[in-house]
C-alpha cells in the first residue's frame, strides 16, 4: 500500500475508537431551529420569509446575498417565530431566522432531475448553487464558486478529501462506510465539469475498510483512483493533501485551482449528489459528538439549525461534567462557553472533555530544541514567528513567511516549553489579513 504524505506532521492520540464503530443516528429536533444568515464565506444570505410565515421542510428561507454567498433552507416545517440576532458557536451575535418546529416535518416537492450525464455543465453548477452547498470541512466556501474556476480546462485533479486526520472526528469515516455509493457518484458529477481532470479519493491508511470499499466501487471508473495516504496529522489540510496526492505545491497566495486542483470534503461531495440527483438542497450534515465526558459518543445526521443541547441529549448526556467543550477537533477546533447555539453547515463535531490539558500547562522560555521546525508542514520557523507576533513586528513576520502558517497546531502540540505558538501566529495572521482587506 502506498504511503503518500508530506514533510512534517505529528501523531497525536486520535480518540476515534469512541465513535467510529457506531452507525449514524438521525436526530429529530424538538425545539426551535435557528438559521444564522452567515454560514459561509462571503455575503450573508438575505431572508425571503417574514415573521408569522408557515414554512415546509426544504423550503428556501433566505437567498444568496451575492455570487460568493449561499441560500438557506428550512430543515423542519413550522412557523417563522422571529428574524433577529442570535448567538452562534463562535460567540458572535448573528442575524438569524428562528423557526418554531411543528413536529410534522412536512416537505416540499423536490424537482425531478434528469440524469446528470444529460445535464450541461452550467445546469450542474446551477443545481449546486441553488442547493446552498458550501465547504463542509470547516471553511464554508460556496461550492458553486469553487466549481467555477476561470480556466476549467486547466483543472487536472478533482480530489475528495477523505483523510479525516483531525483526532476524535469520525463523521467522514461513517459516511464512507454507510453511503459510499453517494460519495462516488458525487465525485463523478464533480468530475464531469472538467474534461481534462482525473478524480482522486484520498484516504488515510488507518481506514483500510474504506479504501477497500471505494476501490471496489471505482474499479470500472478509469478516471477515478483511490489513493492511500500515510496516517499523519494534518494530512487532510488542503496544501498537504494536494502535495501528498499529486506532488504539487501551493502557498498562501495561491488557490488549489492555480495548481490544477479542486478539493472538496466527503460531506460536501455527498451534498452535491443529493442536489444534482435528488433535487434536494443542503439541509443536514453529520456531526460527531464525542469525548470522555459523553455517555454515548457517536455520529448524528443533524438537521441544520438544531440546538447543541439537543445533540448532547441524543448522545445520552454527560456522564461526567465537561471541563472543556470544543467545536470541532482538538487541534483546529475552538473552545465554546455556551451550548445554546445552532448547528450550521460547517459544524463538524462537538468534543466534550473532562480535562483541559491546555489550561493546565505552564509556558516557559523556549529551549531552542527545534522540534516546532521539524513538525511544521508549512516549513517555517514557528518559534521565530511567535516571537515576532508577540512583539507586533509585522515586517519580520512577513519576511519569515508568517502567512504560510496553516494554523494546524503541530508546533504548540510538540513544544516541550508549552508555548502557545499557534495561537500567537494565528492572531498575527488575522491582524495582517484584516489590514490587507482595508
Amino acid at each position: 500500500m502506498a504511503r503518500l504524505t508530506f514533510v512534517g506532521g505529528i501523531h497525536p492520540y486520535d480518540g476515534k475508537n469512541l465513535s467510529k464503530d457506531k452507525p449514524i443516528k438521525a436526530v429529530f429536533p424538538k425545539g426551535d431551529l435557528v438559521y444564522p444568515l452567515s454560514q459561509h464565506i462571503g455575503a450573508p444570505a438575505k431572508p425571503i420569509v417574514e415573521k408569522g410565515d408557515h414554512v415546509l421542510t426544504g423550503q428556501k428561507i433566505a437567498e444568496a446575498g451575492g455570487f460568493v454567498s449561499a441560500p438557506i433552507y428550512a430543515t423542519v416545517s413550522g412557523t417563522v417565530k422571529a428574524i433577529e440576532p442570535h448567538r452562534v458557536v463562535t460567540g458572535d451575535s448573528v442575524m438569524s431566522i428562528i423557526i418554531e418546529n411543528d413536529g410534522l416535518y412536512e416537505e416540499v416537492e423536490y424537482p425531478v432531475r434528469k440524469p446528470f450525464e444529460d445535464m450541461s455543465k452550467q445546469e450542474i453548477i446551477e443545481c449546486v448553487k441553488e442547493a446552498g452547498i458550501v465547504g463542509m470541512g470547516g471553511a464554508g466556501f460556496p461550492t458553486h464558486v469553487k466549481l467555477s474556476p476561470k480556466e476549467p480546462e486547466k483543472i487536472e485533479y478533482v480530489i475528495t478529501n477523505c483523510a479525516e486526520c483531525e483526532p476524535y472526528l469520525t463523521s467522514d469515516y461513517r459516511r464512507m462506510i454507510e453511503e459510499p455509493e453517494k460519495l462516488v457518484q458525487g465525485l463523478k458529477i464533480s468530475l464531469s465539469l472538467f474534461d481534462n481532470a482525473r478524480g482522486i479519493l484520498a484516504v488515510e491508511d488507518n481506514k483500510p475498510d474504506c479504501i477497500e470499499i471505494l476501490k471496489d466501487l471505482t474499479k470500472d471508473e478509469p478516471r477515478i483512483s483511490v489513493k492511500a495516504l500515510k496516517t499523519k496529522y494534518p494530512q487532510g489540510a488542503e496544501r498537504q493533501l494536494i502535495y501528498a496526492a499529486t506532488g504539487r505545491k501551493i502557498n498562501s497566495s495561491m488557490l488549489p485551482a492555480d495548481a490544477g486542483c479542486i478539493v472538496n470534503n466527503v460531506d460536501t461531495v455527498v451534498a452535491i449528489y443529493h442536489a444534482v440527483v435528488e433535487g434536494k438542497p443542503l439541509m443536514n450534515r453529520i456531526v460527531t459528538v464525542t469525548g470522555d465526558a459523553i455517555s454515548d459518543p457517536r455520529n448524528f445526521i443533524v438537521r441544520i439549525g438544531t440546538n447543541y443541547h439537543e445533540l448532547i441529549e441524543e448522545a445520552g448526556g454527560f456522564k461526567k461534567d465537561p471541563v472543556k467543550i470544543v467545536s470541532g477537533g482538538p487541534m483546529m477546533g475552538f473552545a465554546i462557553f455556551d451550548l445554546d447555539v445552532p448547528t450550521t453547515k460547517t459544524a463538524s463535531a462537538l468534543l466534550c472533555l473532562t480535562q483541559d490539558d491546555v489550561s493546565d500547562m505552564e509556558p516557559s522560555a523556549c529551549i531552542n530544541c527545534g522540534r516546532c521546525v521539524d513538525v511544521c508542514p508549512g516549513r517555517v520557523v514557528p518559534k521565530l514567528l511567535a516571537d515576532y507576533a508577540e512583539h507586533y513586528d509585522e515586517e519580520a513576520f512577513l519576511a519569515h513567511d508568517g502567512m504560510e502558517c496553516c494554523e494546524c497546531g503541530c508546533c504548540s502540540y510538540i513544544c516541550p516549553a508549552k508555548r502557545q505558538l499557534t495561537q500567537s501566529i494565528k492572531s498575527m495572521r488575522k491582524m495582517m489579513l484584516a489590514k490587507k482587506k482595508k
